[in-house]
């Protein structure tokens, strides 16, 4: 299912999500120039938490308290990137809009935290060294706390959505929650099977949703518009 767009108007133009945007662009832009060599120079390592990194992890160039940042802004090729972009320009502008500029930034980066640290912890208990020393990068855990804060905001919102040769408006309830549900049905398969999982931080993302889905609330200061229709 690709989200085309959603049924909510802003009460203004959302320039934090167009940054964020930009920000991920202009970084990726960068980092294709040698993009395997930077993924592993500048990704977030969980083993560097607790000192077990071997292999290409060996050669990261930043400590885990500052990648846990930079990989929040690298992709690992133009499809993840347009897919990460796509879903933070649907969500992003009405989470904005609700939280205002300052606090959705800082919503949206506590939430990036939020991921990284549920993957570590899962990767840390779930696997070894070798595992550990995978590079994890992608604003996807970030993104997942503005769909979790969606989710809570709007459920009665609707998605255009293309699913296979047509399009549908699918309840953002629906659309959401099958999103959730997909990522933990394939976040457990990873972990009994973690070769089939592709290296995706499916937990980053379980995290993310969990976390945007719990602090919302918190960070609102006014209610987002009703849906046009």
């Amino acid at each position: 299912m690709l989200p085309l767009k959603d049924n909510v108007p802003t009460r203004s133009f959302p320039i934090v999500t167009v940054a964020l945007i930009a920000a991920n662009v202009a970084v990726f832009v960068w980092e294709s120039a040698d993009l395997d060599v930077r993924v592993i120079l500048y990704g977030y390592y969980p083993c560097d938490v607790v000192s077990s990194c071997i292999g290409i992890a060996i050669q990261r160039e930043l400590p885990w308290y500052e990648s846990s940042f930079s990989s929040m802004f690298m992709h690992g090729g133009w499809a993840h990137l347009a897919g990460n972009m796509l879903f933070l320009w649907i969500f992003g502008n009405n989470v904005e809009d609700a939280l205002g500029k300052l606090r959705y930034l800082v919503f949206y980066v506590l939430g990036g935290l939020a991921a990284t640290l549920t993957q570590t912890l899962v990767t840390l208990h779930y696997t070894g060294p070798a595992g550990e020393s995978i590079p994890n990068v992608g604003a996807s855990g970030a993104i997942a706390a503005v769909l979790g804060g969606y989710l809570v905001l709007l459920p009665g919102a609707k998605v255009l959505t293309w699913i296979v040769i047509v399009l549908r408006e699918i309840p953002a309830f629906f659309f959401l929650g099958f999103w959730f549900v997909y990522q933990l049905w394939l976040g457990s398969g990873s972990l009994t099977k973690p070769d089939e999982g592709g290296g995706v931080a499916f937990f980053a993302h379980i995290g993310g949703f969990a976390f945007g889905m719990l602090a919302v609330r918190a960070f609102v200061v006014r209610q987002p518009l009703r849906p046009r229709w």
